[in-house]
């Protein structure tokens, strides 16, 4: 471990700790290095890497805070790491895709509102009604998983499958370029997840939600099977 990891680590038990809880003020950059006993130096670079994380932020002309360090905050990079990743490892996100989702949308069918069905509802609408346009039909294929993933209340989940999305969701639009069947059949399996959900029966909506994923899964991995 570097020195600037060791650094780094300090600051973090700080707040683990609690000593430097949320919206916390961090004390002046030489209190707090004598304190860790560290340089200003090796401090200087530990905060950077902790504002970089999301954990740290810096006000100008006010001073270096701890952030809300909500789920939102610290994981909003998954979604900019994942859109690195190539060749098989977008199996492998499809895979853990169909391992959290359905259980998610279960989990929504239990616990979605009259308004967030609705928003549900309106994204299916412009998904029929965009069945023709494959960017748009998209736009809000995304859009209602993101709402129906926001039914479940978990702020947590809702994140990591959004930064997960990301990257499906180039699969998506490539499926339907090359399949012109592709529209018909995603209508239909959205619209299967939403009976769900309005009927309020979990199980029903993770098996809908599982079909949907797998049969994304299953279209991919033929497609890369053959080299396209």
């Amino acid at each position: 471990m570097s020195l600037t990891d060791k650094a780094i680590d300090r600051i973090r038990d700080l707040v683990q700790s609690g000593e430097l809880p949320p919206g916390a003020k961090l004390p002046p950059e030489q209190q707090l290095a004598a304190e860790l006993g560290l340089s200003r130096n090796l401090m200087r670079e530990a905060v950077k890497a902790l504002v970089v994380s999301r954990v740290l932020e810096i006000r100008r002309g006010d001073g270096t805070y701890v952030t809300s360090l909500e789920p939102e905050l610290l994981l909003s990079g998954i979604g900019s790491a994942v859109e690195l990743l190539r060749g098989d490892n977008m199996l492998e996100l499809t895979e853990v895709r169909r391992l959290f989702e359905p259980v998610a949308t279960g989990l929504a069918a239990s616990r979605i509102s009259a308004e967030g069905l609705a928003e549900v509802e309106r994204h299916l609408e412009a998904m029929r009604a965009a069945r023709d346009d494959v960017e748009e039909l998209n736009e809000h294929d995304a859009a209602f998983h993101r709402a129906v993933i926001a039914a479940t209340g978990n702020a947590t989940l809702a994140t990591l499958l959004e930064g997960i999305a990301s990257r499906t969701l180039r699969a998506r639009i490539w499926r339907g370029l090359v399949d012109d069947n592709a529209a018909g059949r995603t209508l239909a399996e959205h619209e299967a997840i939403h009976h769900a959900l309005a009927s309020g029966d979990a199980s029903l909506a993770q098996a809908a939600a599982l079909m949907h994923v797998s049969t994304t899964e299953q279209w991919l991995r033929e497609h890369l099977d053959r080299g396209l």
